[in-house]
């Protein structure tokens, strides 16, 4: 299975604005955090999974997310080709990022939040999560 965008909208009238995933089924949902950054300078990069699956939706500011097919989780390609896309809260759509990838993120802009959401319970992730340095599949301040 592929990354994929689930799309979202917004409606704004004279009560004010709703922003909304109808698409987003949470059904197989266990576990949702966020994360704020503080500043465009850190990279939270990169977090493999080889059972669980993540869902990336941003809540305030823009953030650049990216992934990456790992193809062996104890020791990955140095070549391994990372994929990314720009999350912004005022364009709704969540990530969706399948079992096998590793996954990474920075804000754009100071002090952007993003929600994840998980199909595992914490203590199932950190058993099975595999950490790789930052710069190993992309030059974040490039993008």
């Amino acid at each position: 299975m592929k990354p994929q965008i689930i799309k979202g909208g917004s409606h704004t009238d004279n009560r004010g604005t709703i922003r909304f995933v109808n698409d987003f089924d949470l059904k197989d949902i266990r576990r949702f955090y966020t994360i704020q950054h503080p500043d465009t300078q850190i990279i939270r990069a990169w977090q493999g999974h080889k059972i669980e699956t993540k869902y990336f939706m941003p809540l305030s500011g823009t953030f650049v997310v990216a992934w990456v097919e790992i193809d062996d989780f104890e020791d990955p390609s140095d070549q391994l080709k990372a994929e990314y896309t720009i999350l912004n809260a005022k364009k709704p759509k969540i990530l969706h990022i399948p079992p096998g990838h590793a996954n990474g993120l920075r804000a754009m802009e100071s002090n952007s939040q993003i929600a994840v959401f998980s199909d595992m319970p914490m203590e199932k992730s950190s058993k099975e999560k595999y950490s790789y340095p930052p710069e190993k599949w992309l030059n974040w301040f490039s993008l």
